[in-house]
This record gives structure tokens, C-alpha cells and sequence, in this order.
């Protein structure tokens, strides 16, 4: 069960959708569903109930980029009572997650070369200090293939705020600001950066094949854990 956030977002709906095909397409023959923790159906809870009272052994693998409330405690409740169903970890971090990274700041025409273009990674947000260890994680990856500095910023939850972390960049000497979407897909979060006061905001990283295989490795994990016990 491919586990996403949920969006409004038509476009961001679609590019969710494509991943769960995506991975099916890495692996012929793997059974794939959805479920989502807010905004749209289904919720993550029914699904699982659903499958788990039809005998399906289920792995719920969340399309999250940090380990937050929605990993620890909505994935988490919804797979505790069902004895056939287990939870992976989210997505992020991973380096390939920041290789995707990477590449859409090059599109966006940033240099990875430049000491004064900055780079501010913006995260959707969350109260849960475990997602922001995460989001700073990813940060200090992708800072290995950036000359320039890699801050944090959010969009909601946790601090700074990505407008106040992008005119910190600027403060510090800054020539160019450049704000990396850690997101998933297009939706509010990600519209909200256009307001940010950036030079420029990178595309989220879906569509990427990259991300299909992360997905694969996480259920893998899952299933290898599951039966080792």
C-alpha cells in the first residue's frame, strides 16, 4: 500500500498515482493500492482494515519524505491492530531522494560550482522533532555536491519559515537564492514557495524513476523485517 499525504492538487494527484505504477512496473506481479493520511480517501485506517478482514498481508509504505506524526502515529495506529500488516519507513532521507534534489536545482539553472548561490531545502513542516532531524539530514547531503550554503526552511510546524530562512541566506551574502521543493508533488505547500522571496523555486521531485525504487527498497525492507521475527 502506497501511503501518500493527500492533495487537492489535480496534477499532484496524478504524479502520486504514477509512482504506485511506477514501482509496479520496476516489479511485475507486486499488488499495489493507496491510502492517504489527510485531505482525500481513502484513509490509510480503512484500507488496512479493510484488507486485513479479507486476509491480504499488507505493507504500508509511506510516500512521506520525513518520519513525522503521520509516520508514528497515523500509519502506525492503522497497522497495530491488524496482525497482517506492517509499516516501512518513509521515503526520506535518502541520497537518491538528493540526487533528485540536485538535478532539479541544476534545472532551475542554479550552479552547484558558485560559493554565493545559496540553496534554502524546503520541507513541508512538522512539530515532530524526528521529521525535522530528518529534513536536516537531507540538508547536510545535498551540501556535499553544493558549494554554496544549505539551510532548512518550512511551511508549516517547524522553524524557520522559508521566506525568513531565504532572507537569512541573503543576510549571510548570498548573491542568489534558490528554494529546493523537498516535496513530493505540486499542492498548497509548494505554491506557497512562489511567494518565498527566492531568485527561484526547483519543480517538486516527482516525476522520477529514482523515486519508484526507493519505494521498492522500503517495502523490501519491510517484508525482510516482518519475517525475521
Amino acid at each position: 500500500m502506497a501511503c501518500a499525504h493527500g492533495t487537492r492538487s489535480p496534477t499532484g494527484r496524478r504524479l502520486i498515482a504514477e509512482l504506485a505504477l511506477a514501482a509496479r512496473g520496476l516489479r511485475p506481479g507486486l499488488v499495489t493500492t493507496a491510502a492517504f493520511v489527510d485531505v482525500q480517501p481513502p484513509t490509510v485506517v480503512d484500507v488496512v482494515a479493510g484488507l486485513s478482514a479479507s486476509g491480504h498481508p499488507t505493507v504500508v509504505v509511506p510516500l512521506l519524505l520525513s518520519g513525522g506524526y503521520h509516520v508514528h502515529v497515523d500509519i502506525a495506529g492503522a497497522v497495530a491492530d491488524a496482525p497482517d500488516a506492517v509499516a516501512a519507513r518513509p521515503l526520506g532521507p535518502d541520497p537518491r531522494l538528493v540526487e533528485v534534489l540536485h538535478d532539479r536545482l541544476v534545472q532551475s539553472g542554479a550552479d552547484p560550482r558558485d560559493p554565493l548561490t545559496a540553496v534554502v531545502l524546503a520541507a513541508a513542516g512538522s512539530s515532530d522533532p524526528r521529521s525535522v532531524a530528518d529534513v536536516e539530514n537531507t540538508a547536510h547531503l545535498l551540501q556535499r555536491s553544493w558549494a554554496g550554503p544549505v539551510t532548512t526552511g518550512y511551511g508549516s510546524a517547524a522553524q524557520p519559515p522559508v521566506p525568513d530562512a531565504v532572507a537569512a541566506a541573503r543576510r549571510a551574502g548570498a548573491d542568489r537564492v534558490v528554494v529546493a521543493s523537498y516535496l513530493l508533488a505540486p499542492g498548497h505547500f509548494h505554491d506557497k514557495l512562489a511567494g518565498a522571496g527566492a531568485d527561484a523555486v526547483t519543480a517538486p521531485l516527482l516525476p522520477d524513476d529514482r523515486i519508484a525504487a526507493v519505494l521498492l527498497d522500503r517495502y523490501d525492507a519491510a517484508v525482510r523485517a516482518s519475517t525475521s521475527v
